[in-house]
């Protein structure tokens, strides 16, 4: 099916009044359980699952699709109006988002990152009809080597993307790396660091250490210093929408970021964190208000936001095309297909091309959906605000300790939650960057899968993971960079030593 005849079917199969409406519950869903911290897109999903046995497929896939996006962007509200990232994907929103909260600017923030999220997403649409037929077919050519060498290129540059020295990077990444071998290792289920502790053979929670690092620790941190909770004032409607500078500020922050997403939501790993870090980087470099990123700049929430919700669209395609789920939301919309009895593959398109292609156009309609049900609502996300941050505190607290908690039903994870917030607290203090530390605990796990499996397939011949030519042309792609940033680094310090010299000549 050519892209014309797909975007035509896209628009007829997301009109259907049935799937309409299961979108909107999907993302109505998704922004509440988004906004809870520590439950997120994945236990919305699965708490929802056992009631989409009843509906047709790509209602249902449509649903759960919906809870998915729709829970990213609660998580990204929570991340600005009170630092507490309820999904990975929104850790970096909090760098930039919360404070502009601080600055009394949470509803043009709020307002920005939902317009931006409905761009991505139709710009991301348009971008997965006309290339989806290729990159299934290039999909194809990806095996241990070519996953090996994306993630671990990925790690590398991505732990750079959050700014920081390389020693307050790469502590919290080895730390990362670390948290994440702790339990069933994937490939051989040897079970590895538990010392005995049964709970620990399923692993360390990715939501109880990023609830941990980056909620629980600034809340400690703002019972701290009680003086320096900002003063919260009344938001009025016309508060709520974005200055014309805001507007003249996010226009190429959503498209950049709306591409970088849809590129990294088609490679293997959390692509909506990775798509966001990348973002945050780019802009960082070129912003209008790069000067400002981290103390408050619009470009740090709208393009990490497009991203995010660019990757998310066309995450869909590895597991619509390949049955590749790159995160666990998208494993279980892998399940609900195979319940279904629809067999993801290469021949989905042709075969479904109903569930293919509604799929991806409910994720626009949803995001309009989103945007109109969510900037009227900006008001009561902000009004949050007005509550004592003592008691604030105490609600994120408990909320933040019963999500944990739900998601597993595991009161390890709680303990995890609390060890997390130690360790967030005290590193923080000592001047440490704990982003990488997610992204080490995240593609960690997955590097050594793919690592073990070439392995066994090479037999043991390590050049596997280099002469295989995509695996080999990563690989290239990413020492030109980094020898690229070597060489600049170098002719700027050679030049502003020469400019010193000629200085101090004159």
């Amino acid at each position: 099916m050519d892209a014309i005849n797909g975007l035509l079917l896209v628009f007829a199969v997301a009109m259907i009044p049935s799937n309409l409406l299961a979108a909107l519950i999907g993302v109505a869903l998704g922004t509440a359980v988004g906004v809870l911290p520590g439950l997120g897109p994945l236990g919305g999903a699965a708490l929802i699952l056992p009631f989409t046995y009843s509906m047709s497929p790509e209602a249902a896939i449509i649903m759960i699709a919906g809870i998915y996006y729709g829970g990213m962007y609660g998580g990204s509200t929570t991340s600005v109006l009170l630092n507490v990232p309820g999904e990975t994907s929104s850790v970096i929103t909090t760098l930039d988002g919360y404070p502009l909260t601080q600055k009394g600017r949470a509803g043009p923030t709020l307002f920005i990152m939902a317009v931006g999220s409905a761009i991505a997403a139709f710009i991301s649409l348009i971008l997965v009809a006309l290339w989806s037929p290729w990159l299934a077919r290039f999909g194809l050519n990806f095996g241990p080597a070519e996953f090996f060498a994306v993630m671990t290129c990925g790690l590398i540059v991505l732990s750079r993307m959050s700014g920081g020295s390389l020693v307050s990077n790469l502590f919290p990444l080895m730390v990362g790396i670390l948290a994440g071998t702790v339990g069933q290792e994937a490939v051989s289920s040897e079970i590895r660091f538990t010392f005995g502790y049964f709970p620990l053979i399923a692993g360390l929670e990715l939501t109880a250490i990023a609830i941990g690092l980056f909620g629980l620790a600034e809340i400690l941190r703002i019972v701290e210093r009680p003086d320096a909770t900002p003063k919260v004032m009344r938001v009025r409607v016309r508060d709520m929408f974005p200055s014309r500078e805001d507007w003249r500020r996010s226009w190429g922050p959503w498209g950049r970021g709306s591409l970088i997403g849809f590129v990294f939501g088609l490679l293997p790993g959390p692509s909506a964190a990775m798509a966001s870090f990348a973002s945050y980087r780019v802009e960082k470099r070129f912003a209008i208000g790069r000067a400002e990123m981290g103390t408050g700049a619009i470009e740090g929430v709208a393009g990490p936001e497009a991203a995010n919700n660019a990757a998310a669209t066309s995450g869909m395609i590895p597991v619509l095309s390949l049955g590749l789920p790159f995160s666990a939301t998208l494993a279980l919309i892998l399940a609900a297909l195979m319940i279904h009895g629809i067999q993801p593959g290469p021949l989905l398109p042709t075969q479904h091309p109903d569930i293919f292609w509604g799929v991806i156009a409910s994720m626009f309609v949803g995001n309009l959906m989103l945007l109109v049900l969510n900037i009227p609502m900006i008001g009561v996300w902000v009004s949050i605000l007005q509550v004592p941050m003592w008691l604030l505190g105490a609600i994120v607290l408990v909320v933040a300790t019963v999500g944990t908690y739900s998601v597993r039903g595991n009161i390890t994870d709680v303990y995890v939650l609390l060890g997390a917030t130690a360790f967030g607290y005290f590193f923080h203090k000592l001047g440490f960057n704990l982003s990488p530390m997610i992204l080490g605990f995240i593609l960690g796990p997955l590097i050594e899968t793919h690592m073990r499996q070439g392995l066994f397939l090479s037999r043991g011949n390590l050049m596997y993971f280099v002469e295989r030519p995509i695996a080999a042309t990563i690989w290239g792609v990413t020492i030109a960079i980094f020898v690229g940033v070597l060489l600049m680094r170098w002719f700027r310090r050679d030049l502003s030593s020469k400019l010193e010299a000629l200085a101090t000549d004159d």
